[in-house]
Formats: structure tokens, sequence, C-alpha cells
């Protein structure tokens, strides 16, 4: 099966469902790279449809504290883009639950991007999400990504100007982050005023599926975001599950837990 496909089909089941997709984030390699598969499938029984497989890097300047905190505890376990690649492939042979890569550039540049794509490819990732990746200059990296046949995944932000939202709807595959506020990633009490005129604009561009991320961590953000969006992105209150438990023995347990109640899944 095709990224595009696999994607494609996770949301068209969440529809059918009549729920929101449900994509959900966390840093590979916290709390150490050996875990990162149990934890991918635990979010996989409790309902998630998509993974996002964060890179670690040292300087995660659009995350929250949540999340940095996770990147330093990853990249002290020894987690590099190689190891990020075959914990993908290693997910890849127990699920066909679609892979996003979530990373900043510099670690992958430094892999060598066209590689990088390859291997991402054979690894079973399905597109990437380059977090300080400018729209306006993404033209070679676009080209680069659908060579090697991954999904091109961008951010529409309430700040983007309508050049940049066509922009990303021009350039978007499996479909398009909208982020909820402006700021770095973080859980918040209440999802952000206005996301859901960002959404409606956004589908005047695009037929792509548009997922909300930022700030959102309960169900109740769930059920109030699904109620305009195609899906919603979780992260920060994922990673903060993994803080709190990473040294148990029922690390999975608790995040699969934690997911079941983002979900309402039995």
């Amino acid at each position: 099966m095709d990224s595009s496909q696999r994607i494609a089909d996770r949301f068209a089941q969440a529809r059918t469902a009549a729920r929101p997709a449900l994509i959900a984030y966390i840093t590979a390699g916290d709390p150490t790279p050996e875990r990162t598969v149990e934890l991918a499938l635990a979010l996989e029984r409790g309902g998630a449809d998509i993974l996002e497989l964060g890179v670690p890097f040292s300087d995660p300047i659009a995350d929250g504290p949540v999340i940095q905190r996770a990147s330093d505890r990853a990249l002290r376990a020894g987690t590099n883009v190689a190891r990020v690649l075959d914990i993908a492939a290693q997910i890849r042979k127990q699920s066909d639950m679609p892979i996003i890569l979530f990373s900043y550039l510099n670690p992958l540049l430094r892999y060598g991007f066209d590689k990088l794509c390859q291997d991402a490819r054979e690894a079973g990732i399905d597109g990437c999400l380059f977090t300080d990746l400018s729209v306006e200059e993404a033209g070679d990296t676009v080209e680069t990504m659908r060579k090697h046949g991954l999904d091109t995944v961008f951010l529409a932000a309430p700040t983007s100007t309508e050049r940049r939202l066509k922009l990303v709807a021009e350039f978007s595959t499996g479909f398009v982050y909208v982020v909820s506020r402006t700021g770095v990633t973080g859980e918040q009490s209440t999802v952000a005023g206005g996301v859901d005129t960002l959404v409606t604009e956004l589908r005047r561009l695009t037929q792509l599926p548009l997922a909300v991320g930022f700030g959102i961590s309960k169900r109740e953000h769930v059920e109030a975001v699904g109620s305009y969006a195609d899906g919603v992105v979780v992260g920060s209150a994922l990673m903060r599950v993994i803080e709190q438990y990473g040294a148990a023995p029922d690390l999975a347990a608790q995040l699969e837990s934690f997911t079941r109640e983002l979900t309402a899944r039995p």
C-alpha cells in the first residue's frame, strides 16, 4: 500500500465512524529507543489512527517544555536519525498505521536529505513534516520527497497570509496540519478561538483532510475540534504520560489508557 493511500484510508475510516482521526505524536527514543516501538503500538491499541514519530533535536524552538525535555532524554539515550528510521521499520513490521516523520531540518540535512528520503521510504514511513521548513522555500524539498513517494505535510497557522495558505495547500499531500494558536506546543485548558475560521478558509483551497494541533489535551478538545476538522493532533499530553511513567513497567498500559480516554474507545 502506498503512503498516500494508507493515510487516506485512516481518514476515511474515521469519517465513516463520524469521528475525527487521532494523530498521535511521540518523541522517538524517550524514555529509550528500545521502548518506542511498544509505545507506538500502545497508541494504536488505544485508538490512534496516525503516528507522528518525532526526531529528537537539541534546539526544538517550536516545542514547549514537555517535548523539549523528551528530546533531551532521547538524545541522552543515544537516539539519532538512523535509530529513528530503524524504530519506524520495526513499527511497520507490526502495524499498518501511517507514520509521519516529524523533524527539524538540521538533523536530516546532516544525514543527507536524498538518502533520508530513500531510507525513510524503505523503513515504511509515509510522509514527513518539517517544523522549521518555510513553505516559500520548500520546492526542492517537496520535489525530492515526492520522487521517493513520501507525503509532504505542511503547517497552516492563524498568522499565515493568504499566499502562504495557498502554498501550503499546493505543496501538502496526505493532510494539512492546522496550528490552532501562535507560540509553542503544549497542553492548554481550552482550544484557541478562531481555528474553526482558519479551517473554513483552508477548505476553500484544498480537499485534503485538515488536522488541528497545538494545545489539544483532553477528550472535550477532541470532540470540539472534531465538529469542524477531519483530525486532531495530540503530542504534549501524551509525552507528559511518558515523562510521568517513563521508569514504570506499565508505561505502555498507561499510555494506551490515556489514548482511550482521548478517543472514548472501550
